[in-house]
């Protein structure tokens, strides 16, 4: 019952973060809300503490959260970035792992340098979901967004397969640059297959078993989704190979199959609620957890070395401080590197003016927020050598690593909003392309309408023809007002969307009105509840295309 009763606090700690976000006077970031509320629960007089198992973790967590990035990430700009995502991911872990591996072990002659290694690998990966959190939707610009949102999702990949062999080193005291680089291209291509190999199974059966494409019962196809990326992860998982990057691919990969065989709207829009749910309660539960154990892991070493003596706290927070500004100061020059060589690059086709941008490098640098997978990470490192000995500087790297992942979140706090203070995100670099395809899905619809008229109206009387001709007109009219919105003509587009706003603001009334008088029949017993859940599902739905279509 203990169990039970730490699920249900934890649920009812990531509901009650929600609502504080909104009730407080000052506006505080959803993360660290919810790393706060953590935290309080971790108080000794609650007596609320949950054992951070890095293994359940990582199996019950980061794969749907993973997968649902990969779903929701825009395949064409993730493309279009690949060579700065693969920087970041790649690059920039691999260069982070030698150059601070080299610096804790220097700082810290304590900590051997396997482990020092260890603890700069699970330092590497970014935590994207804890940036949006901070900065809100929209504020970072669309291409820089895409980039630290891939970066997000490769990087724990290449991170934590750069613990694994670092790990491997200290235990064995063996390690081959030769082997690990061998190693790592075979797990990185095996999860990528495995992921888009279990996607394809699910399009398949969805298909051929599923229904997915009728309207039928969409609940089946929907808990098949929530199947795929603990299928793909732990069947990569099983032959050693990326879980992580098998439930990434898996995602992406859903995109298409979605898009390949189109499902019905039922299915979908039972998906997208479900989906966005699991995110919020899955995120939430993360960052509770990592407020949970912040008190334990770093008050009570600060605790212990107070009790030795005052210099030895300053020291342990001076371990933080320089590994925070080694990793602010390496990601720093890595992305100016790679802005400066795009811009030399850029100058020799003959663009001017093609000079790394200091505000974006800076904002680069301060949204790389560590998150629940380094401490996952670093609380992976074994306890113990294989002859027995404790294995040396663990409970110090678990210690340096927790304060970096709360620095990062602070220093983003207080950082980012300053450094996007008055940067004009410019036009939206898709309004083109949205209006083109409202365009012609628009002239689509009345071709649709007017064949169906030809065809209807074939073999009716003059009465019958004169009302289907009144039925086409009103169907055509939607679609010919949404075209003149979109019209060039500035006059023509302000009398159309005049008409537009007023017809919303009508039917949003309408609605709301059919709403009251259905709750007032079940409330005087003239309807059921059977009834009233078909009525109120059908208002909604309406309601909801109604809003959605004005966002």
């Amino acid at each position: 019952m203990e169990i039970v009763f730490t699920v249900l606090i934890l649920l009812l700690a990531v509901a009650a973060s929600g609502v504080l976000t909104r009730t407080l006077p000052f506006k505080l970031p959803l993360p660290l809300v919810q790393i706060a509320i953590g935290a309080l629960l971790a108080w000794p007089t609650l007596g609320l503490h949950v054992t951070f198992n890095p293994e359940i973790f990582m199996v019950l967590f980061i794969p749907p959260l993973l997968f649902a990035d990969g779903w929701r990430i825009p395949k064409r700009e993730f493309f279009m970035a690949r060579r700065a995502i693969l920087m970041l991911a790649l690059g920039l872990v691999f260069m982070t792992v030698l150059v601070v591996g080299y610096f804790v072990h220097a700082l810290v002659p304590a900590i051997s340098l396997p482990v020092a290694f260890a603890l700069a690998a699970v330092l590497s990966p970014t935590d994207a979901v804890a940036l949006s959190g901070i900065v809100g939707k929209d504020k970072i610009p669309g291409r820089l967004m895409h980039i630290l949102e891939g970066e997000a999702l490769m990087n724990d990949a290449s991170g934590l397969v750069a613990l694994k062999f670092a790990i491997a080193a200290a235990l064995t005291g063996v390690f081959s640059l030769r082997d690990a680089s061998l190693s790592f291209v075979i797990i990185a291509v095996g999860g990528l297959a495995v992921g888009a190999a279990v996607s394809a199974l699910f399009s398949f059966v969805s298909t051929r078993f599923l229904n997915l494409t009728e309207e039928g019962d969409p609940a089946p196809g929907v808990v098949m989704t929530l199947l795929i990326p603990f299928a793909a992860y732990l069947t990569a998982e099983r032959f050693e190979w990326s879980g992580i990057l098998a439930a990434v691919s898996a995602g992406m990969m859903m995109n298409y199959a979605a898009v390949a065989n189109a499902g019905s709207v039922a299915s979908r829009i039972r998906a997208a609620s479900t989906w966005t749910m699991i995110e919020f309660v899955f995120n939430g539960m993360v960052f509770i957890l990592l407020g949970l154990q912040f008190p334990h892991i770093l008050g009570r070493a600060l605790l212990d070395a107070h009790e030795t003596s005052d210099a030895q706290v300053g020291l342990l927070i001076g371990y933080i401080a320089a590994v925070a500004a080694a990793l602010y100061a390496m990601r720093f020059v890595w992305v100016w590197c790679l802005r400066w060589f795009a811009s030399r690059g850029a100058a020799k086709q003959g663009v001017t003016n093609a000079v790394p941008g200091l505000r974006m490098v800076s904002v680069t640098t301060v949204a790389g927020v560590r998150g629940a997978v380094t401490l996952a990470g670093v609380l992976s490192l074994p306890v113990s050598l294989p002859d027995g000995a404790p294995l040396p500087g663990r409970d110090l790297a678990i210690f340096i690593a927790s304060g970096v992942i709360l620095v990062s979140l602070l220093v983003a706090v207080g950082a980012l909003p300053v450094l996007l203070r008055g940067w004009r995100r410019g036009k939206d670099p898709h309004a083109a392309e949205e209006a083109h395809a409202r365009t012609v899905a628009a002239q689509a619809a009345i071709r649709a309408v007017d064949e169906m008229h030809d065809r209807e109206c074939a073999d009716l009387d003059e009465s019958a023809s004169a009302d289907a001709a009144d039925v086409t007109a009103r169907v055509m009219d939607l679609y010919r007002r949404r075209l003149a919105t979109l019209d060039d003509e500035q006059e023509r587009r302000e009398l159309a969307r005049r008409a537009d706003a007023l017809e919303f603001r009508m039917k949003l009334a309408a609605m709301r009105a059919e709403r009251k008088a259905l709750l007032a029949l079940r409330e005087a017993q003239e309807i059921n509840d059977e009834t009233w859940n078909k009525l109120m599902r059908e208002v909604d739905l309406s309601e909801t295309a109604l809003t959605a279509r004005r966002k």
